[in-house]
């Protein structure tokens, strides 16, 4: 146990099964917040310059080696920070080595020049994709590890250096992860933890050796983030929240629906922002899904693990007994208890209910009968939010058609749970812009830079 002292501690670990504060960390000072800059910005004007993406992209390898032996020791971490069920926490770390492993492996090619065909005039043109500069990456308490990869490991390779400032409930993770950069040999400066305050983050992103911020979280630092960044001309990809719709249209195998529904609402504890979070039935498959949808959700509830904290069951509970004054219906498995909220389900939620408009961030599901495709749809959309959806039906040409009417960065059709490294990842309308991972994350801290020249030029 730390002996810091809590007027100068925002990061701690709080194990949410039991409440006890487990380890304190002191945030950092302006000083070491500067110094962590002046770093970056070194490493940015030397390590990226005098180094391949082949040299960088095989440091990436290692880190990628390292996740995978370091395997037990993180999902441990992660477990204990914010209460992620063990075998979530174990897919995690995996999920993020193969991120890494993935710009290892693709970085030379999706970071080659691009040659343009000329219309008129002698030599050569192509696109060089170089480098942006110093970024700053604010990250979510979700999926420490993932987030993490999936922002650092392209840019690393593309030779963006990184400041990263993580959750205040996941600072062994973040300290984890800086011990694995620094193992793996990378460039002091080219990736720093650093564990700010919202006050520090504010200076940093007017900062003019700061090129670029990403942030993963709420739609309230989203917006916080933009404007700072918006007055200060510098770019931002936000990742915020969802609430997915999960269309059922029609099925051949209605328990596997179920069960693929079951998984979809219910990863992570429910805490994922593309998890399936809003059900949408078909008339005729309403009742019997609702009805075997309902008894897998509280058979789940056996083992459930708490949500990361005390706060977060908190307004969660608060958004579940607003939706039953409102006129909801919710069968739920038992008693809500310190960060533990059962497992439930709301029916009866009409565009009137609070909740209706609302993302539930934990074991709750909301389920809606329509009596069409094209109520379906309409239903869909309903949503400030266009992160993820899913779509079941026996139909492909039905499958393609609502598709292209959802409004969401992804759809995922008769299946759930798809992610991968090499799919990109990121939505629209209040759940943010850009995109990471696959070709289109690598892309959008580069600077695409035109070679025009009338000698004949060989691009690399």
């Amino acid at each position: 146990m730390s002996d810091v002292s809590d007027a100068v501690t925002e990061y701690a670990v709080t194990d949410p099964a039991t409440g006890e504060i487990v380890q304190k960390y002191p945030t950092a000072t302006d000083g070491e917040l500067e110094a962590a800059l002046a770093s970056a910005t070194a490493a940015s004007k030397g390590w990226a310059r005098r180094t391949t993406v082949a040299e960088r992209a095989a440091v990436v390898a290692r880190v990628a080696d390292l996740h995978e032996e370091r395997r037990e020791e993180l999902a441990a971490i992660i477990v204990r920070e914010m209460g992620k069920p063990l075998a979530d926490a174990l897919g995690e770390v995996d999920f993020a080595a193969a991120i890494f492993r993935y710009y290892a492996d693709n970085a030379v090619r999706l970071l080659a020049d691009a040659p343009i065909e000329l219309l008129a005039g002698e030599g050569t043109a192509f696109v060089r994709k170089s480098p942006y500069g110093v970024l700053l990456g604010i990250m979510p308490w979700n999926f420490p590890y993932y987030q993490v990869a999936r922002f650092a490991g392209p840019n690393l390779c593309v030779g963006n250096t990184v400041l990263l400032k993580h959750a205040p409930q996941c600072p062994e993770s973040a300290e984890a992860i800086q011990r694995i950069f620094d193992d793996a040999g990378l460039e002091p400066g080219a990736y720093a933890n650093i564990y700010a305050t919202n006050d520090q983050v504010a200076t940093l992103i007017a900062d003019p050796r700061v090129a670029g911020v990403s942030l993963t979280g709420s739609e309230r630092a989203g917006a916080a983030v933009a404007e700072i960044a918006g007055r200060n001309l510098k770019k931002v990809v936000l990742e915020l929240g969802g609430s997915d719709p999960f269309i059922l249209l029609s099925t051949d195998d209605l328990d596997a629906a179920v069960e693929r529904g079951l998984a979809a609402r219910m990863d992570n504890t429910g805490q994922s922002c593309n998890a399936a979070k809003r059900f949408i039935v078909a008339a005729d498959l309403y009742e019997p899904f609702v009805q075997k949808f309902t008894a897998a959700v509280l058979a789940h509830a056996e083992g459930l693990t708490p949500l990361s904290s005390v706060a977060a069951a908190d307004r969660l509970q608060a958004q579940i007994e607003q939706a039953v004054a409102d006129g909801a219906s919710y069968a739920a498995a038992g008693e809500r208890h310190g960060a533990y909220v059962p497992a439930g389900v709301l029916t009866d939620v009409d565009r009137d209910n609070a909740v209706y408009y609302q993302e539930l961030f934990g074991p709750v599901a909301m389920v809606f009968r329509v009596d069409s495709e094209e109520e379906a749809v309409e239903l869909a959309n309903d949503t400030p939010y266009g992160l993820g959806s899913y779509v079941f039906t026996t139909d492909p040409a039905q499958a393609i058609r609502v598709a292209d009417r959802i409004e969401a960065g992804m759809v995922f059709v008769n299946g759930v749970l798809l992610d991968g490294a090499e799919l990109p990842f990121g939505g629209i309308k209040r759940s943010g812009f850009g995109r990471e991972m696959g070709a289109l994350g690598i892309e959008e801290f580069i600077n695409k830079k035109l070679i025009r020249s009338v000698l004949p030029l060989e691009p690399r």
